[in-house]
């Protein structure tokens, strides 16, 4: 097993630290729902999740079904005033990663999470699971122009971390989350219980290792 002399670990969030699928599930029906679409079962849903409310949306309304580029903008902001309402109601943490952000602060690593979600819902609902305090920065999908799978938004967490990324760690669970790490030069970790984005078996993606618990990040890194 490699050990990582990390000094900064970089996560993403909705199925890595977060399981926040019934609330985007919630948001997503309540917009079908209201524009008079078939509402779709959670599992067709999460495997939809992944890169950004945008995507999320437009495989919502155009999978098996069809729907017009103006149907797919005019559904946006529908969907964010469904799932505003909802964000954080049903969300948890995932087993461990509390224990794990405590234990990586307490060795002095950096902590950031980079995610493909709008800042306008990453966070409140960091702030909501009392999550806030661990990183010292935060990149959403709408910081940059891109978003995963490109490597931007993973080298300018480095940036504002003031890390080489070469001294990072990313902890993700899907393609997106490696092609990004991979790119920007960063080590990359995937969780074996998150979304892993359109389906794809995580054991089948690109990395350097895979975790059942958010405690076995720990076991990857050199002694501080």
């Amino acid at each position: 097993m490699p050990h990582y002399a990390a000094d900064a670990v970089l996560f993403d969030l909705d199925g890595t630290l977060l399981d926040t699928i019934a609330d985007l599930a919630d948001g997503v029906n309540g917009m079908l729902a209201e524009l008079g679409r078939p509402v779709r079962p959670l599992e067709e849903i999460h495997s939809f999740v992944g890169k950004g409310i945008a995507n999320l949306v437009r495989r919502s309304l155009t999978e098996n079904a069809h729907a017009s580029e103006a149907e797919i903008d005019a559904a946006l902001p529908v969907f964010r005033r469904h799932y505003a309402r909802v964000n954080g109601r049903n969300t948890t943490i995932y087993p461990g990663v509390r224990e794990t952000l405590d234990t990586l602060r307490a060795q002095g690593r950096r902590l950031a999470v980079v995610t493909n979600k709008s800042t306008a819902f990453t966070d409140p609902l960091l702030a909501h699971m009392g999550l806030s305090g661990f990183f010292e920065a935060v990149v959403s999908g709408d910081t940059l122009p891109t978003r995963k799978p490109d490597p931007e938004m993973v080298v300018h967490a480095c940036a504002l971390l003031d890390v080489e990324p070469a001294r990072a760690l990313m902890i993700g669970d899907s393609i997106n989350d490696s092609l990004a790490a991979r790119a920007a030069g960063v080590p990359v970790l995937l969780v074996r219980y998150g979304y892993s984005e359109g389906g794809v078996p995580v054991d089948a993606i690109d990395c350097d290792g895979l975790l059942s618990n958010a405690l076995e990040t720990l076991d990857h890194l050199q002694p501080r």
